[in-house]
């Protein structure tokens, strides 16, 4: 081969060991992440490879557990042991050693339900007891209780500056915004807003600038200023509405509903219906993948979690991780 040839090949030869070094890092950063699925009747939960859609673990996570969160550093699982007010713990479960470590002792704090981790805390809703509170791990204490005076406080959502914290009331029909005041002594204020009946799946839009709620008794949704708390709703037939999530772009609001067979996909800049997916008998939990390719739902009814593609919106696959599968969460578990 002839100096010249051999210059020529250079930049292709860089751009080969380029292309596969690119391909080895993205391989290794997704083999780290995870999709947790809760399956209610066998009281477990799942550890699952997205890239290949197996179940990769198993943990016990104690009775009727609702809703799953790992933590930032992917080393643990919190689980809320719901059990409609009957039950006070959550479910610690180790992640990379795939074990469960025991319980959290609620106290009074009946009907965990919701849970968030943020700001190395664990926000939880404590419905029986009408209030969110925050657990500690590293002093395992539970240092922040508000109440709500609102019934069926049941999902929750803390701002990553923890400024504001927000939560779904159903059995009211209204959503909570608490926010820490300024000062030597830490204050909270409440403010609640009426939404609609049954009002429950909601989220933040990623630009924290919004509140979206589902109303599963009318089929709306209820859509809140959070620099006004001014609320508007719209008709988006959605009865039966469990969960509520942004993509992480933004760009659109996926609801799942429990008396329907479809993922209703809207369009948040206009608030149209971009399109309806059939999934199943009836939908619960939703998860969204980070990079937003895909979203998982959980079908309860037909127990198995459905995997829709976000570009072709079409369901590509389906996870069987036992039956009434509902909370969902995402983790990036460290290898040991």
């Amino acid at each position: 081969m002839s100096p010249t040839s051999f210059s020529r090949r250079l930049p292709f030869v860089a751009w080969l060991i380029g292309n596969a070094a690119c391909a080895q890092q993205v391989q290794s950063s997704a083999g780290d992440q995870r999709l947790l699925i809760l399956s209610k009747n066998e009281q477990q939960l799942s550890i699952v490879d997205p890239a290949t859609l197996k179940i990769v673990g198993k943990v016990p996570t104690g009775p009727d557990p609702h809703e799953a969160v790992a933590s930032t550093d992917g080393t643990r699982a919190y689980v809320s042991n719901y059990g409609g007010g009957a039950y006070n713990t959550l479910t610690v479960i180790d992640l990379v050693n795939r074990k469960s470590l025991g319980t959290i002792d609620l106290g009074a704090l009946r009907g965990p339900h919701g849970l968030h981790f943020v700001g190395g805390k664990v926000w939880f809703t404590a419905e029986a007891a009408k209030a969110i509170g925050s657990y500690d791990p590293p002093t395992n204490k539970i240092d922040l209780i508000l109440g709500s005076a609102q019934d069926g406080t049941h999902m929750i959502y803390a701002f990553p500056d923890l400024s504001r914290l927000v939560t779904t009331n159903v059995g009211s029909g209204s959503v909570t915004i608490f926010e820490k005041r300024a000062g030597p002594r830490p204050n909270w204020s409440a403010t609640t807003i009426p939404a609609g009946g049954r009002a429950e799946g909601f989220d933040v839009s990623p630009d924290g600038k919004q509140i979206w709620a589902a109303n599963a008794q009318d089929g709306t949704i209820t859509v809140i200023d959070v620099a006004t708390k001014s609320a508007t709703s719209f008709a988006a037939n959605v009865q039966g509405a469990n969960r509520l999530k942004f993509t992480p772009d933004g760009a659109l609001v996926l609801v799942s509903t429990l008396g329907g067979r479809d993922l209703h996909i809207i369009r948040a800049s206009d608030r149209s219906e971009v399109k309806r997916i059939p999934v199943g008998t009836g939908a619960a939990g939703i998860q969204i993948q980070p990079d937003g390719a895909r979203a998982y739902v959980a079908c309860s009814p037909d127990n198995y979690v459905a995997v829709v593609d976000l570009k072709s919106m079409q369901v590509v696959g389906k996870i069987d991780a036992g039956k009434n599968p509902d909370g969902l969460a995402w983790a990036r578990i460290p290898r040991s």
